[in-house]
């Protein structure tokens, strides 16, 4: 995928984060200067051809993208999820949930990898089911919308377990319910798929998947209890 295009999907997650009255402020409206000075690069990027150039520095890959974040972006971060799949989507979707108290090390970035992957979900259970309930649905998409609906839950349900085993340092029930949301999340759009259809919620899942896989990346390789 074409950095840019990358960077235009981070904004759209920043965006879904804010729906959630309960969610930490977005990136954007962050009254840290670090923060702020992230939001604004990425917009600035979003708005240039690929490659591009930020501050005279031309930006051609994801790592080209780690080393200019801001000096306050904090380096454990930065070091932690650049081991994942996907280390600018772990940046930008941990940093609203971090807690401020806590250091920073694989097991508050999991922590905080979790409620952003529950917040997508929330957002995506929340789209899925105005569009099952939207009239002017075929009423023979529905089943496959409840279909969506139903993985959403299971994600959701399985967030929780894996706060759960994180509180009993339980690390085979942590690593089963992160594996179980990387099959979970395929779930809508297979159905989609399935019947031959484009699914609505494509682009939701897409970041959905690469919360998940980052999460199960840093729980799994990274945490030890």
């Amino acid at each position: 995928m074409e950095v840019n295009h990358f960077i235009l999907a981070l904004i759209s997650l920043s965006c879904l984060f804010s729906v959630s009255a309960n969610a930490p402020p977005p990136l954007s409206n962050a009254s840290s200067p670090a923060s702020s000075e992230l939001y604004d690069m990425i917009e600035v990027m979003s708005e240039s051809p690929s490659p591009f150039s930020f501050d005279g520095t031309t930006l051609e890959s994801i790592d080209d993208l780690l080393s200019i974040l801001p000096g306050g972006v904090d380096p454990t971060l930065q070091q932690i999820c650049g081991n994942t799949d996907h280390p600018i989507e772990c940046i930008i979707a941990t940093m609203p949930f971090l807690d401020e108290n806590a250091p920073i090390e694989p097991l508050s970035i999991l922590k905080a990898g979790i409620k952003a992957m529950d917040n997508q979900t929330k957002n995506a259970l929340a789209e899925v089911t105005k569009l099952s309930m939207d009239p002017t649905t075929p009423k023979t998409i529905v089943p496959i919308l409840q279909t969506c609906i139903d993985v959403y839950n299971s994600i959701l349900n399985s967030d929780q377990k894996s706060l759960e085993a994180i509180s009993n340092h339980n690390l085979v029930q942590l690593s089963t319910e992160l594996g179980t949301n990387v099959e979970n999340v395929l779930g809508c759009d297979n159905a989609f798929k399935q019947a031959k259809l484009e699914s609505p919620m494509k682009d939701m899942d897409i970041m959905l998947a690469n919360i998940i896989s980052n999460t199960l990346t840093i729980g799994v390789d990274m945490v030890h209890f």
